[in-house]
């Protein structure tokens, strides 16, 4: 089995990277990156996103895409953003990239691919709302799905979860966590790779 950790410890790690050796945005543009090159993106894309870091990092893999000259929407199930996702999102806005606000009646069949980042690794109970509306429409699509760092709905720690993205590939970003091997995490994830993006892992003192 590979090394993981618990998500107190890859929270730690990060925290200590960034504060010693590689700034927070330049971390997240990595996870991005990286997540664009291992997937085998099918267009058109719809990048899923929640309200935390998990959701800068699809911004990001979105201006790859757009880069690349594969067409992608953005869906926002918040109006919320993290420090570092705002500034990966605005630059999304400035290249005219679309971005939509995700409703309960939001239908993803027409996408080729999906990008879930809904929820992180820190996610502990049950969806509920908007959320789950996102997941289900997510497993209902009948696309290519990937999962950034974790499926949304499962727990880092436990990989279990109630409703939850069903991922051809996850992404795991910086070191596997417990739930990558947990619980129902083989049931979730067709397949998985992580991508070191040059966190420090460091034991909670």
């Amino acid at each position: 089995m590979e090394k993981t950790v618990s998500v107190e410890t890859m929270r730690y790690s990060d925290a200590w990277t960034i504060e010693h050796k590689v700034s927070s945005k330049e971390l997240m543009r990595r996870a991005g990156e990286g997540i664009f090159k291992v997937a085998s993106w099918k267009a058109p894309v719809a990048i899923v996103c929640g309200s935390g870091n998990n959701a800068g990092d699809g911004y990001v893999v979105a201006d790859y895409l757009h880069k690349s000259g594969i067409e992608c929407v953005i869906y926002l199930l918040s109006d919320r953003f993290s420090e570092d996702g705002k500034y990966y999102y605005d630059i999304c806005m400035e290249k005219g990239i679309k971005a939509v606000k995700f409703t309960e009646d939001t239908d993803l069949s027409t996408y080729g691919s999906i990008l879930d980042c809904i929820l992180g690794t820190g996610f502990k109970g049950s969806v509920t709302g908007i959320t789950k509306a996102a997941i289900d429409a997510i497993n209902k699509s009948g696309a290519y799905v990937v999962s950034a760092d974790i499926n949304s709905g499962l727990n880092g720690d436990t990989g279990t979860g109630e409703d939850y993205v069903i991922s051809d590939l996850t992404v795991s970003i910086g070191t596997f966590k417990h739930g990558h091997f947990r619980g129902d995490a083989d049931r979730a994830m067709k397949e998985k790779v992580n991508v070191d993006i040059g966190i420090e892992i460091r034991e909670v003192p």
